[in-house]
């Protein structure tokens, strides 16, 4: 018959845990309640700087904005420059019977300066005279060709034969008792730069006051102003 043994005081039964030997020490415990263990890494890192060092860079940059700018400035097409060189009046008259005239014979010198690095090819040459802003007419010459950076010359006679005035007769008759006529001379030129496969088209403008003198054939005055 088996034989119940009952534990004696002071000795305790190993399968049953007890409170002091219930928990581990604190540094034992994988999770501890009011413990953290944090891991950090130092990665070593070098910096390197860039390829400005002490602003070295900044120059050849600035160089190719500049290089870049000038060659845009020089390629960069502009239009002709015109100017009148030259004015000689053959005959002026103005007659007030039986209506308001005006007949005029001119030959003009006109310079025009190509500034572009490419030649200039321009198809025609037109020189407008008017009074007061109407119109009394025009001559237009053949084309030809300006080099690059060079000037050219080019020749017009304008021929008005009474040509009659009827919204200004009266200022006409005013100027020609004064002795000064103010006359409008406009000179345009057109014509295309050719720069390897494109051909650019530009343009050239001016325009003059000119003061005649009917009585004597002569210019008073003459004030030319770039368009």
């Amino acid at each position: 018959m088996a034989k119940t043994t009952q534990p004696t005081a002071g000795m305790r039964d190993p399968l049953l845990p007890t409170s002091t030997a219930a928990s581990p020490p604190p540094y034992l415990d994988p999770h501890p309640a009011d413990s953290y263990t944090y891991t950090v890494f130092l990665v070593p890192v070098r910096l390197r700087r860039g390829l400005c060092r002490g602003g070295r860079c900044i120059v050849p940059c600035l160089t190719v904005l500049f290089l870049l700018a000038l060659a845009g400035f020089l390629l960069w097409p502009a239009d002709p420059d015109i100017s009148l060189a030259r004015l000689h009046l053959a005959h002026v008259s103005v007659v007030a019977r039986p209506a308001v005239a005006v007949t005029i014979s001119a030959t003009l010198k006109v310079r025009v300066r190509n500034p572009d690095l490419f030649a200039l090819d321009y198809t025609r040459l037109d020189v407008a005279i008017g009074y007061r802003g109407a119109g009394l007419g025009r001559v237009t010459s053949g084309g030809g060709r300006v080099r690059a950076r060079a000037v050219s010359y080019v020749d017009a006679n304008l021929q008005l034969d009474g040509i009659r005035v009827v919204e200004d007769a009266m200022y006409l008759l005013e100027d020609l008792a004064q002795g000064s006529v103010p006359f409008d001379t406009i000179a345009e030129v057109e014509g295309h730069l050719h720069f390897l496969f494109l051909s650019i088209p530009v343009k050239g403008r001016i325009s003059c006051v000119m003061h005649i003198n009917p009585h004597n054939q002569t210019i008073v005055h003459q004030d030319c102003y770039p368009e």
